[in-house]
């Protein structure tokens, strides 16, 4: 199999280097960029900070600070309308996962026009786009090195999925200072999706040796530090090494590919506001342990990776110890039932059928060890909701 490979062009990592993030525009021969963020970073002034060392390099930004968690087609228009204002030659995200599709949705759009309904799987876009550059602000999305963007279709409530190379950001400037200041639930819930994009990436049907090394030992760093970050977020050690792992992971899924916990995790989101993180937590012990039996010695190696399993144990008992300690680590981390967390259970059977086939067209399940059906997707839905 050949494996067909994409990496953001330039990356900058480490300690301080969001204030490098002039030169790498200037390397680029950017001039007018859309800082595109959410309200929140705007009102800690954080946004403004980035602004201003963007203007001490020479600059003409422009600030867009209406991203909205989840974002939505609708939630673009008002983006889509500054980033034309400007005329605007970049797109710069900058935060979490939300703030980073906002921008690769944005610098297709402002190029190409139409709706990101027609930008959604199956269809793989290649551009034009303009060049986005990645501020990542948590340790989770990875979205600062993939080439997919993910955006809610305001009239359906489905979670669109879109992929190709015109998502994929020029640049990303990853940061672990920007991340120090996340509060406990947020650090879980972005520490569960890298690890849930490292334990795809590595079992996918489209793993490749590329993938396989990061995805490995991003799985080994998040399980050394995830429960150190979530204890004590002013840990740096942690946060440097969560953060670094979540870049890692980011990059082995958008080159091998994530697979059924996401395709059942967005129209969670799409339908019930969970954020992305959280509702692959809800999913992801389930789900491992419907998929081990297709993927055995997979299942095995993540395991040894995280720490749940020895060398000396065998691939079955490997992998059914990943489940456990998947299980134990959302324990820990007390991550909720849907129940829990406050779902309506009529509610929740009600939107079954439309969920596993929202689940199933996302094309994700399709890359999963065991390929399930609309029943069986049905069925680890209803399993979760405890």
């Amino acid at each position: 199999m050949v494996a067909s490979l994409s990496l953001p062009r330039i990356l900058r990592v480490g300690g301080g280097a969001v204030g490098e993030l002039g030169d790498v525009m200037r390397e680029l021969g950017l001039h007018r960029p859309l800082l595109v963020t959410d309200a929140f970073l705007a009102g800690t002034g954080a946004a403004e900070r980035l602004m201003a060392t963007l203007r001490d390099a020479g600059l003409q930004p422009r600030l867009f600070a209406g991203t909205v968690p989840d974002p939505t087609t609708d939630s673009l228009e008002a983006g889509l309308a500054v980033l034309r204002e400007h005329g605007a030659d970049s797109v710069i995200g900058f935060g979490g996962g939300s703030p980073m599709d906002t921008a690769k949705a944005l610098g297709l759009l402002g190029v190409q026009g139409g709706r990101m309904r027609d930008y959604k799987a199956p269809r793989t876009n290649h551009g034009p786009a303009l060049p986005v550059i990645a501020v990542p602000t948590t340790a989770g999305s990875g979205s600062e090195a993939t080439q997919f963007t993910v955006i809610t279709d305001s009239a359906t409530d489905e979670k669109m999925l879109c992929p190709g190379p015109a998502f994929l950001p020029v640049a990303a400037v990853v940061d672990f200072e920007l991340t120090v200041s996340m509060p406990s639930r947020l650090t879980a819930d972005t520490g569960v999706d890298a690890l849930t994009h490292a334990v795809e990436a590595y079992v996918s049907r489209k793993a490749n040796p590329f993938s396989d090394g990061l995805a490995l030992n991003a799985v080994k760093t998040i399980g050394r530090y995830l429960r150190r970050a979530h204890a004590d977020g002013g840990d740096t050690e942690a946060r440097e090494a969560m953060m670094l792992a979540a870049t890692q992971a980011g990059i082995a899924f958008s080159n091998s590919s994530v697979a059924l916990v996401h395709g059942m995790s967005r129209p969670i989101g799409a339908h019930f506001h969970v954020a992305h993180g959280l509702s692959n937590a809800m999913l992801f012990p389930a789900v491992t342990a419907f998929s081990v039996p297709a993927a055995e010695r997979r299942y095995a190696d993540c395991a040894r990776a995280l720490g749940a399993a020895t060398d000396g144990d065998s691939n079955g008992l490997a992998a059914d110890r990943l489940v456990e300690a998947l299980r134990v680590l959302c324990q820990d981390l007390e991550v909720p039932t849907p129940r829990a967390h406050g779902i309506d259970k009529d509610e929740w059977f009600r939107l079954l059928p439309l969920m596993a086939e929202q689940a199933l067209t996302s094309g994700s399940p399709a890359n999963n060890p065991v390929v399930p059906t609309a029943d069986e997707i049905q069925d680890l839905y209803a399993q979760i909701y405890a």
